[in-house]
Parts: C-alpha cells; sequence; structure tokens
C-alpha cells in the first residue's frame, strides 16, 4: 500500500496552483485508491491541493499536524474552512504535541511525515529554502533518507511572495 506525503510552497499564484492540481491528479492516477494513503500538514497551498487531490481520487488521507493549536492565527478565512473540510475528511489525524508552532514544530511534522511515507511530492521551484521545517530542508532530508522525491513545478509556474 504506497504511501505518499508532500511537501510544497505556501504562496502559490492561482494559475500555478490550478497547474498543480491537474499535476497532482495526473501523478496520482496510477495509484489504486484502495490502496493509496496521502500524508498532508494541511498547509494552506501544496499541502491542501495534495489532500484534495487524494480524497477526489477516494483514497485515505493521514493528516498530520504540528501541535494542537495548529493551524497558528491569524487564519485566513478561506484557508480556515479548507483546513476545517479537510481535517473532518481525514481518515485519521495525528496532532504532535509542540506547545509552540515554531521552525522546530515545523520540522518535527516533517519528519513524522517523512517516516511514514514510501515516496514524497514536493511542490518546489528548486530554490534554497529558509532553514528547518521548509520545502528545501524537506526535500533534502527525503533525499538522504534514499525516499524517492517527485518534485512538481508546471512550466510557468510562480510564487505571490505573500504567505498565508
Amino acid at each position: 500500500m504506497p504511501v505518499i506525503a508532500v511537501t510544497g510552497h505556501l504562496d502559490l499564484a492561482p494559475d500555478t496552483a490550478r497547474a498543480v492540481r491537474t499535476a497532482l491528479d495526473a501523478l496520482l492516477a496510477p495509484y489504486p485508491a484502495a490502496e493509496l494513503t496521502g500524508v498532508s500538514c494541511l498547509a494552506p497551498g501544496a499541502d491542501t491541493l495534495f489532500a484534495e487531490a487524494v480524497l477526489a481520487r477516494g483514497a485515505r488521507l493521514l493528516a498530520v499536524l504540528p501541535g494542537p493549536d495548529y493551524p497558528p492565527p491569524p487564519t485566513d478565512p478561506a484557508d480556515r474552512a479548507a483546513f476545517d473540510r479537510l481535517r473532518a475528511a481525514a481518515h485519521r489525524v495525528l496532532v504532535l504535541p509542540a506547545t509552540r508552532l515554531d521552525p522546530a514544530a515545523y520540522a518535527a511534522a516533517n519528519d513524522r511525515l517523512l517516516h511514514l511515507a514510501d515516496r514524497l511530492i514536493a511542490v518546489w521551484d528548486g530554490r534554497p529554502g529558509n532553514g528547518p521545517g521548509g520545502t528545501a530542508d524537506m526535500v533534502a532530508a527525503a533525499r538522504a533518507a534514499g525516499l524517492p522525491v517527485d518534485v512538481l513545478w508546471p512550466p510557468g509556474s510562480s510564487r505571490t511572495g505573500r504567505l498565508p
């Protein structure tokens, strides 16, 4: 039973989000829904798009949350609604014990995702990251662990530069 985790940017431009969702659907298509589990932290952007694609296939979703206070306020109402909907639809929700949602908490959540996964999908522009807990860090850790990594960055993709 394949377990596929996701990492990726939060600040995808709208056209990029649509292209990424199409690419995710194509990447997940070969996996029978009854055998697939997707693992996501349910963050805005790539994580949400992946979780939606997993559920649209009828597969199981495992949510890994960095702490009981995730997502941190203030949260955009649309992002919060998506998070709440996806969390409710998840087959299982694993809440880590972080009392502060800092880079260490996000790095711990990423570490848990990698330990659960057979493969990682990275919605990543290939640029260096902002340190522990970010997309570049997650890709490097997956590769160091020998985990297969599929990088998705459709031609013409861009980021808004505005983080949720």
